[in-house]
């Protein structure tokens, strides 16, 4: 029995970087005797076991056999016999599928420490086609390594063009996809997620509505970079350097989904894009599965950043109106990302990115005016419902337009 440290602890710690998560290969051994030094077995699909002090990941060595359209559609063969090379070859990328022994020797049958110095996302071999979700986790990879210099070689792209061809992407079950999306959504280059998925055509069988805004213009004034697709990605980079959250990042990036169906003969312009946008990205989020505190952000986004946009010019009557469906009075920091991702949109445009935004510290100040009301001492005049409701209105309209020297309707 050998044991060796493999893919992501390997590549992470060549590179310099913090090693979160480690992965073990064991060769030479069988189940019973995994069991017999006291590892628990955790595996369905193949023999992995659970280390009974440190609780990491060991797998058996073992090979793969494609025998069905999909990522689901694989035979596994995990004996004794197997080897560490035959274990490597089936792994997605070569900076992956390198391995160390127990004294610290790297094994490296496939090129990956080469790939690591010249900053290549590279494929190891064929079967990297068998399985759709390495485009995902490629995509993935890009998004996280694009940063330190790294580039998808020009073959694995091609690659990935002709799964993408032969109708492989197509057999990704949602909540697959979507697991993929938010943790590329957490890397600090999320937009080279989306700009991958792009370059091969896997965006837009899977976020068609995404897809859509590259080719759609935008007026000059306002967009230098004129292409909303650019500029969503313009958006997304500025969101990553706001929050760290996803949910601002996804927000950021399903803002203008309206914007890919204005009809051609009124562009540049997209008037009531906001409300041509919030079906579309009830579609995407549907597709995706995704959660409710993504979709719910995504969907304030969509309506109302045009209305933060335009803070300076609302009349206080319409800040309170906007604060109410923002429902900001009982969601505060969801409503400090929905800022966010309004900053970001703004940002998000050639020669804007470091430019000030008075707009969200106006619609802060409008709902700070707001929460001053005392709402208990109106009650307390012995007014009636529909009496406390609207004087509490009143007031408060008269509050912000004071506190931001506004017209109150």
């Amino acid at each position: 029995m050998k044991i060796y440290q493999v893919g992501g602890a390997v590549r992470d710690a060549l590179l310099g970087l913090v090693v979160k998560d480690r992965d073990w290969v064991v060769v030479g051994a069988t189940p019973e005797q995994m069991q017999a030094q006291g590892f628990k077995p955790v595996g369905k699909d193949f023999p992995v076991f659970l280390h009974p002090q440190s609780g990491e990941e060991y797998a058996l060595a073992r090979t793969e056999r494609k025998t069905a359209p999909g990522y689901t559609g694989f035979a596994f063969h995990a004996a004794p016999d197997v080897s560490l090379e035959d274990d490597l070859i089936r792994r997605d990328l070569t900076i992956n599928a390198m391995a160390q022994d127990a004294d610290g020797h790297l094994i490296d049958p496939y090129g990956g420490q080469q790939d690591l110095q010249q900053r290549i996302l590279r494929h190891v071999s064929p079967a990297f086609t068998e399985d759709p979700v390495r485009i995902l986790r490629l995509a993935r990879f890009y998004a996280r390594f694009a940063p330190l210099g790294f580039r998808i070689a020009d073959e694995t792209l091609q690659l990935m063009r002709d799964m993408v061809a032969a109708g492989e992407v197509d057999a990704l079950v949602p909540e697959r996809v979507w697991a993929e999306t938010q943790r590329a959504l957490a890397e600090d280059a999320a937009d080279g997620f989306f700009e991958t998925l792009r370059a091969c055509g896997a965006l837009a069988k899977l976020m068609p509505e995404l897809d859509a805004l590259w080719g759609v213009p935008q007026p000059e004034q306002h967009h230098p970079e004129i292409d909303t697709g650019v500029h969503t990605m313009m958006v997304l980079q500025q969101a990553c350097r706001l929050s760290p959250e996803p949910r601002v990042r996804f927000a950021a990036l399903l803002h203008d989904l309206g914007k890919g169906a204005t009809p051609k003969e009124e562009w540049p312009r997209h008037i009531a894009h906001e409300a041509r946008g919030l079906p579309l990205i009830q579609a995407l989020c549907d597709r995706l599965r995704a959660p409710n505190d993504f979709r719910e952000l995504a969907l304030l986004a969509g309506k109302y950043h045009t209305h933060c946009h335009r803070a300076a010019e609302l009349r206080a009557s319409t800040l309170l109106e906007t604060l109410h469906g923002l429902d900001a009075f009982r969601r505060p920091e969801r409503f400090e990302e929905f800022l966010l991702a309004c900053i970001a949109d703004s940002r998000g445009r050639t020669g804007h990115e470091d430019r000030d935004y008075p707009q969200a510290d106006i619609f802060r100040q409008a709902l700070a005016a707001a929460l001053g009301i005392d709402a208990a001492a109106i009650a307390a005049q012995g007014l009636r419902g529909p009496e406390i409701a609207n004087t509490l209105k009143q007031q408060r309209i008269a509050a912000i337009a004071h506190k931001i020297g506004k017209a109150a309707t």
